[in-house]
């Protein structure tokens, strides 16, 4: 499910979960005990990248839809404490978005340092509104931290999914360049960083991402209450259940 690659320094986490990369609860594990351990290993960068044309379509409705209510609970969770691996990191991610990013595809490379995509038909974007479901709290915070509050009110309140390149002039993403050169355009600004100064690029990146890392400071267990209700609301059961339904015809 997750490949990693080394590329000297810099280690390539490769989500690997055939069709879409769609994040299952061992896929989520996985990839945060992976953050957490590669400074310790010695990478000092990380790229996150996924499949050509398809970086990840975000939670795995369908697997989830057969979990029961701890599992359910389980699985958020397990996600914050992705997101915050990400977001806490001592070493930047810069996350390569080879395809479509939707749902959690996007929330992920929201709470890394960098964003590069492929120029292409493809699709960026927050739609858990189109599928039933609030853009938690938290989320939402790291999206207008990103774009600002106009563009994140319009996004997540929509559901939007957008071009890469709709997606770089809003600043969800920082660059969009050919499918081919997305992870080694990753790559070339993580070696960018890291020939900086070490101590003083590391105290300005500190500086620079305290606002986000200030968002994992205090517990998160009300949130995760919300956002375990709102799953199992009738409303958004009925929505995926639909969306699946749908994704069942057209395979």
């Amino acid at each position: 499910m997750l490949l990693t690659i080394d590329h000297g320094a810099v280690r390539e986490l490769h989500l690997n979960r055939p069709p879409a990369n769609a994040l299952s609860p061992e896929l989520i594990v996985a990839l945060k005990q992976a953050v957490e351990l590669a400074p310790q290993d010695g990478a000092r960068a990380l790229v996150l990248s996924g499949a050509t044309g398809r970086f990840s379509a975000g939670l795995d409705v369908p697997l989830l839809l057969t979990l029961d209510r701890p599992a359910i609970a389980a699985l958020w969770r397990e996600l914050y404490g992705l997101l915050r691996a990400l977001a806490i990191s001592p070493i930047p991610i810069a996350a390569a978005i080879t395809g479509h990013a939707t749902a959690g595809g996007t929330v992920l490379p929201i709470f890394c340092d960098f964003r590069v995509a492929a120029h292409g038909e493809w699709k960026l974007g927050l739609n858990e509104v189109q599928v039933g479901l609030p853009l938690p709290p938290l989320i939402f915070a790291g999206l207008r931290r990103l774009v600002g509050a106009h563009q994140a009110e319009r996004l997540a309140v929509g559901g939007l999914l957008i071009s890469p390149d709709e997606a770089a002039r809003i600043g969800l993403v920082d660059e969009v360049v050919p499918l081919d050169q997305v992870v080694s355009r990753a790559l070339e600004w993580s070696r960018g960083l890291l020939a900086l100064p070490v101590d003083a690029m590391a105290a300005t990146r500190r500086r620079a991402r305290a606002d986000l890392v200030e968002l994992f400071a205090a517990s998160f267990d009300l949130e995760l209450e919300l956002v375990n209700a709102t799953w199992w609301s009738p409303e958004a059961q009925t929505t995926l259940r639909v969306l699946v339904q749908r994704l069942a015809r057209r395979a």
